[in-house]
């Protein structure tokens, strides 16, 4: 996603707060982020200078100053001698992080962002999966075909058959013994997990469809078949997310 830089007005125009924030320093960070994400401040410029940093927020010289250097931590700007604090390309942004993930889906309209987590996720819980169909023990195997059951009884409760969808994909990345994996992909989830784009189409046709899925798993799984389960659930990520990202006529195609 490329940036459109913005006027000049737009940089110096004062945060919409409702009321001023009790950590001053966060919601600078935050609202910093997002106005480096829109192209208010392009990568390759330099933010504005602190003292009209200090007056657009109307904050002191500490608070900017501990706000840049969160932002330097997040990959957003670097600091240059006799250049000034300039903001970095996209491709060094760190997209782990809370505010700088959220801000860009904000701004991506064609979902691009998602597609490449959904992408990042399919990858890790494939290959757990597959890890898991070696290692599960009788007491795993028992409750996946468990949550499959509840699942398939909460077909008509989206909001309560998807607690049962998370609890799932989390018994078989636990399996796994793949902390690292888990964590990268339980971090992305949470962050996105609230967002109409991601979540899309959530009604009884999807649910029913993506529990076919889960019962396609849990069979490769309990039958110890690694490439069948790392199969299932490769194809079950790729179709969820088609149907969720499509809009009311035909699901539109996964990027790869």
């Amino acid at each position: 996603m490329t940036a459109v830089p913005q006027s000049s007005a737009e940089a110096s125009e004062a945060p919409a707060w409702s009321r001023r924030p009790a950590n001053l320093a966060a919601a600078v960070t935050a609202e910093l982020v997002e106005r480096i994400v829109r192209g208010v401040h392009p990568s390759g410029s330099p933010l504005p200078p602190e003292p009209v940093l200090c007056e657009t927020f109307s904050v002191s010289r500490t608070v900017v100053r501990e706000a840049v250097k969160i932002l330097q931590e997040k990959g957003l700007v670097q600091v240059r001698q006799g250049a000034g604090t300039m903001v970095t390309p996209p491709a060094m942004w760190n997209m782990l992080d809370e505010l700088v993930l959220g801000a860009t889906i904000a701004e991506d309209e064609s979902l691009a962002i998602l597609d490449h987590l959904v992408a990042t996720r399919r990858a890790l819980e494939s290959d757990m999966a597959n890890v898991a169909a070696r290692l599960a023990s009788a007491e795993v195997i028992d409750r996946l075909r468990a949550l499959v059951e509840r699942m398939d009884e909460l077909v008509d409760d989206p909001a309560s058959y998807h607690e049962e969808d998370r609890a799932f994909h989390d018994t078989v990345m636990q399996a796994s013994g793949n902390r690292i994996g888990r964590a990268v992909v339980r971090s992305l989830e949470r962050q996105v997990i609230n967002s109409a784009r991601y979540t899309g189409r959530t009604g009884r046709a999807f649910c029913v469809a993506s529990n076919h899925g889960h019962r396609r798993i849990y069979e490769r799984i309990a039958a110890h078949d690694p490439k069948g389960a790392a199969e299932a659930m490769f194809t079950h990520i790729t179709k969820a997310w088609v149907v969720r990202r499509s809009g009311p006529g035909e699901p539109t195609r996964l990027r790869r």
